[in-house]
């Protein structure tokens, strides 16, 4: 290649890995405006309230997407402890009294004047990070559990138990699915991965009867028409969504159960409004444009020059894929209900723009592979 080819910006952007990102980030603010004008008019007298709010979040995401794809991945190897502290510092600060903000029970974001962070969306890049350079450098001695598995579980428990105070079950499933994908793509031996899992399903359990809201979830998940007024009621009316909107949709702004019935519809249950809206052949699309995340992720990862930019592309890729499988789960009643957003179209700043920004690593690593 020659050296003008090697400095030339266009080599940064990967149109297979790009299309389906704006795609969604398109279809995105688009209904986000459908599902939440009514909502944004009723509360803050705005119908653009979350709609103008998510452009700048976009905005912000954007760029944080560009500079990412032109800033060289194995830098962050040498910022790794001080993201994986940062993360730390951030989380610990939501339990301090006045600081974290709270809403819907939980106090999951820092609040700068209208400005929202939610620190969980920055640890889980960390963490990433953190898992793809400690593997990368312990890789002749992965295979012992006392140096390729145990100091990733107690980096990981700790961040369990910050997020697990907020509270956040639905992150704490993420991060724990996502660090597994990263061990054992970094050559972890699976015999540990299992003996760990199996280990800890006693603690999952304890988990999810110690709080009698996730029993109800849990119950609920199983038989939503039982309680069709309270623990049911969002399943129900996601269920209805998905039913009415057929194939082809009811058609754009022209969904019901957006109208005060389904609960955060901007949010954990804008799949259910695009499936009203958009219908079956829409949520094809949504399932499609991922699916084309996910090879593209892999791909990249898979011929990445060093492994830590594989590890580091594999983490991003199962980030976004996971949560969005979770997300779109429970919309379909597949799941038990969590609080999960969906990548690129739910309301959201620290989602979009973490997810954003590591589309763009994931971006400067193929441009490393072509490079060498």
């Amino acid at each position: 290649m020659s050296r003008h080819a090697s400095h030339n910006p266009a080599r940064y952007i990967d149109p297979v890995l790009l299309f389906p990102v704006v795609g969604l980030c398109g279809i995105g603010i688009v209904m986000i405006y459908s599902a939440s004008s009514e909502i944004a008019l009723r509360n803050f007298g705005s119908e653009y309230y979350f709609f103008s709010r998510q452009m700048i979040y976009l905005g912000i995401g954007a760029a944080a997407m560009a500079a990412a794809c032109f800033f060289p991945y194995r830098v962050y190897r040498a910022a790794t402890y001080g993201l994986l502290i940062l993360a730390a510092v951030f989380l610990a600060a939501l339990l301090i009294d006045g600081v974290g903000h709270t809403a819907g029970g939980a106090t999951r974001w820092l609040r700068v004047s209208w400005l929202s962070f939610q620190p969980s969306e920055f640890a889980r890049l960390a963490l990433i990070i953190f898992l793809a350079y400690s593997l990368t450098k312990k890789q002749t001695q992965v295979e012992k559990a006392s140096i390729g598995f145990l100091p990733h579980v107690i980096v990981l428990l700790v961040f369990t138990v910050l997020i697990m105070l907020q509270p956040d079950f639905g992150t704490i499933v993420i991060f724990w699915m996502m660090a597994w994908v990263i061990m054992f793509v970094g050559r972890v031996p699976v015999s540990h991965l299992v003996s760990a899992f199996l280990l800890m399903l006693p603690f999952a359990g304890w988990l999810l009867f110690a709080a009698e809201y996730r029993i109800k979830r849990y119950v609920t998940f199983l038989d939503p028409w039982k309680y069709p007024l309270d623990e049911g009621y969002q399943i129900i009316h996601a269920m209805m969504a998905f039913n009415s909107g057929g194939i082809f949709g009811q058609g754009l702004g022209q969904g019901y159960q957006k109208l005060f019935y389904l609960p955060a519809p901007h949010t954990d249950f804008i799949f259910s409004v695009i499936g009203e809206e958009g219908g079956l052949l829409m949520v094809l699309l949504i399932v499609a444009l991922f699916l084309v995340i996910l090879w593209r992720g892999l791909q990249i990862a898979s011929r990445a020059d060093d492994n830590f930019g594989a590890f580091l592309a594999f983490g991003v890729t199962a980030s976004i894929t996971l949560q969005a499988v979770i997300n779109m789960g429970v919309n379909l009643s597949l799941l038990p209900t969590k609080g999960l957003t969906l990548p690129f179209l739910s309301f959201g700043g620290s989602s979009l723009v973490f997810n954003l920004l590591g589309v763009g690593i994931l971006m400067n690593i193929r441009a490393q592979q072509e490079k060498s």
